[in-house]
């Protein structure tokens, strides 16, 4: 079982040893009071520990389209841009645009990530060599044809039986895409199976209003409303953006205690609207909100400490400065996101999880240290990462991390050879 001793780093305020046997810290004591041999020791002076974060929303391999469609509507962006581009990706196309975003999101500070996309075993694999935590889903889209339905659920059954295979930082989900791309029957399929084998159900809730405006025209209630109308609500789903949710709807999701992953940065750039979080925190649903980038293509970056400033300024934009302050924020991507997806992770403590990252305290961003937490919101970014550890193994260390030349060299030509072919040329 391998060991790690990260030596007199700054911890909540006081120097301190952390001692991490196999992927649990197993000790935490005043600097120089750990006096156990490690297979591998850090010195973390200069440097402060705090726990990796999360992102709770993405779709990793659309680090591909990354600036490829700018500045279009959401609707129009997916149907005449992101969608037909995307039929022409292969699983190999997905494993170097995941294993991109791997790289992105360990340069950053981000241990783990919840994602929705295609080819799911070029997914797999790619977060299987990266170290990383992942909890990853097949889009689940049939359209409202019964055929493609049926061609899901089995698609879905034996990627879930497949996923047994998988390391265990890798969890299996269930993606049905939005109540505008699945049908009844098939939310109603994703929510038994769900029950019956205990599983996440990533979806997108309540993103546009024209979302709401098609669910009422079809089924005579607002997305949130038709979830709980068919049992499809429970403390295992993550509803990504629920950017317009009513009253009502809010008191159904405090009701299942539904995971919310707030995306302040592509909501603003999709002009998609602003999540009501004021709302929602007087509604009792902070613990359960967290935070994602949604993917490249609508951001354009994976980097959670941006997205931790973006969110808390885009709050206090609305005449409040006291709304959502430094220490929430850090919530969403930490000890919320954790709970959310059931990891004892989220903190460092004796007993958790060994996922950690070490800031360079010397980086201008962090200097000077009036207050950490603060510095980490409204002034770092992923830059100021220096060394990453999940589950008990180093993924970057001084900035350094295994294969990154070819990764970014790989997925350029993968990218650039995707939209060529689906560009007319007077775009290209």
């Amino acid at each position: 079982m391998s060991s790690i001793l990260i030596k007199g780093v700054r911890l909540r305020g006081k120097e301190k040893d952390i001692y991490v046997r196999g992927n649990q810290i197993e000790e935490i004591r005043d600097a120089g009071r750990i006096r156990k041999e490690a297979e591998f020791v850090i010195d973390g002076r200069g440097k402060a520990a705090i726990p990796g974060l999360f992102n709770a929303h993405t779709h990793a391999a659309m680090t591909l389209f990354r600036g490829y469609a700018d500045d279009m509507p959401l609707h129009e962006w997916l149907s005449e841009r992101i969608w037909p581009a995307e039929l022409r990706l292969t699983e190999e196309d997905v494993y170097w645009g995941t294993k991109l975003a791997c790289l992105e999101m360990i340069k950053s500070g981000t241990v783990f990530f919840n994602d929705m996309y295609w080819h799911f075993p070029g997914i797999a694999r790619a977060v299987s060599e990266s170290g990383l935590r992942a909890a990853i889903s097949a889009v689940f889209i049939d359209g409202f044809d019964e055929a493609d339905a049926r061609e899901q659920m089995k698609r879905n059954e034996e990627l879930y039986r497949a996923s047994k295979e998988l390391p265990e930082r890798i969890m299996f989900a269930l993606g049905p895409h939005a109540v505008y791309t699945v049908s009844e029957e098939s939310l109603c399929w994703v929510r038994d199976f769900a029950e019956k084998h205990d599983l996440l159900i990533h979806i997108h809730l309540s993103e546009t209003e024209e979302e709401v405006e098609q669910c009422e025209e079809r089924y005579h209630m607002r997305p949130v409303e038709f979830l709980h109308s068919i049992g499809l609500l429970s403390p295992r789903t993550i509803a990504a953006h629920c950017v317009h949710v009513s009253r009502n709807e809010l008191e159904l999701l405090k009701r299942h205690e539904v995971k919310i992953a707030h995306n302040p940065a592509s909501n603003m750039k999709l002009a998609s609207g602003r999540m009501p979080y004021e709302d929602m925190k007087r509604a009792g649903l902070f613990p359960n909100i967290t935070l994602g980038t949604d993917g490249c293509a609508s951001n354009n970056n994976l980097d959670i400490f941006e997205e931790l400033k973006i969110a808390s300024l885009l709050h206090k934009a609305f005449k409040d400065p006291t709304v959502m302050p430094a220490s929430e924020a850090f919530a969403l991507a930490t000890e919320n996101a954790a709970r959310a997806f059931r990891l004892n992770s989220g903190v460092i403590a004796e007993g958790k999880l060994a996922d950690i990252l070490l800031l360079n305290l010397k980086d201008v961003a962090l200097t000077p240290d009036h207050n950490l937490i603060s510095n980490i919101v409204y002034a770092a970014n992923g830059s100021c990462v220096d060394t990453v550890i999940c589950d008990g193994r180093i993924l970057m260390e001084g900035r350094h991390v295994a294969g990154e030349a070819e990764i970014k060299e790989q997925a350029s030509k993968v990218a650039q050879k995707i939209v060529n072919d689906t560009l007319p040329q007077d775009l290209n």
